[in-house]
């Protein structure tokens, strides 16, 4: 159930929070099934409502560095990165405190963390009054379209309580950084630019492991019912089309995602629109070519991953 913004919502919500129990939270990024990031059973469950694969590490969502100083061995990247990018859509992995709190299911084991800052007001208020750490993986059933609005949220989840945070403005995941090795890595591309995060740390390198060290690298994930063909330049019968750039085609069954090739307003309306096209009785879905610059790096990402043989 969707609750607007106000004070016993927020209240009560902390109280599930605080109960073991999980709430739809809206960030800048996606909305985000969240739970107390240090009992075991809240994450449990995060990982059963989803229908999550246990070996996928959750981010661990936070109001500030200085919040994690229990949980996670620092460097001189991460505070470069943090001092820039936080709040906003940058996830770093860094070494896992061996005192740590969190639950070692938020972290599927291993010996590093995903943590990050939102920047939204919602998330940042609920972070501060619960006075401890989230984690907050993206509120829909696991491998399908991540959620940009709370409706989206209920309709995976129509029994969660969902705090009301409006559209999300990113409409991306985070980009997810790897500082555990002795170069930065990056992991998965989202809402900021490779080429931003390369201006502090210098140069990124692909993942250097087989291992699944932070959320989103399952190749098969971002799923819709229909199956996407990519770089289309028009649909086929029976596809309806998303869109890029001036198109001639009209008609209910094309959106655009931006008819000015804005990569931002793409972004942000990519997981909205998806949703959207696989509500309709068409055999399938045809995208047109987005540019491998900047956020169009991401959102590429996420379009492969989608089309992706199921179960990969």
């Amino acid at each position: 159930m969707i609750h607007p913004f106000t004070l016993k919502a927020f209240e009560e919500a902390i109280v599930l929070l605080r109960k073991g129990e999980l709430i739809g939270l809206p960030t800048e990024t996606v909305y985000g099934l969240a739970g107390d990031a240090t009992q075991d059973q809240a994450i449990a469950r995060i990982f059963e409502t989803k229908n999550r694969p246990s070996f996928n590490p959750l981010i661990i969502h936070g109001n500030s560095p200085a919040a994690f100083n229990e949980h996670v061995i620092w460097n001189e990247k991460a505070d470069a990165l943090a001092q820039i990018f936080w709040p906003g859509p940058l996830t770093l992995v860094l070494p896992r405190q061996p005192s740590s709190s969190l639950s070692l299911l938020a972290s599927a084991g291993l010996d590093s963390l995903a943590i990050r800052i939102p920047h939204h007001p919602v998330a940042l208020s609920l972070l501060e009054a619960f006075g401890g750490l989230i984690a907050a993986p993206s509120a829909n059933l696991s491998g399908k379209v991540s959620p940009t609005q709370s409706h989206h949220v209920q309709e995976d989840f129509p029994d969660l309580f969902i705090l009301e945070g409006k559209d999300t403005s990113i409409g991306l995941e985070s980009t997810i950084i790897d500082l555990t090795g002795t170069s930065p890595e990056l992991l998965r591309p989202g809402g900021i630019s490779r080429e931003d995060i390369e201006a502090v740390v210098g140069p990124l390198a692909p993942p250097s492991t087989s291992s699944i060290k932070s959320p989103g690298l399952l190749k098969s994930h971002y799923a819709p019912r229909l199956p996407l063909r990519l770089n289309a330049s028009s649909p086929l019968e029976g596809e309806a089309y998303l869109a890029f750039g001036e198109t001639p085609l009209k008609g209910p069954h094309t959106l655009n995602l931006s008819e000015n090739k804005n990569l931002q307003e793409a972004a942000s309306n990519l997981f909205r629109m998806i949703r959207l096209l696989d509500k309709t009785s068409l055999k399938g879905m045809a995208v047109a070519p987005i540019p491998l610059i900047g956020l169009g790096v991401a959102i590429n990402d996420r379009l492969e991953r989608a089309a992706a043989p199921r179960g990969l």
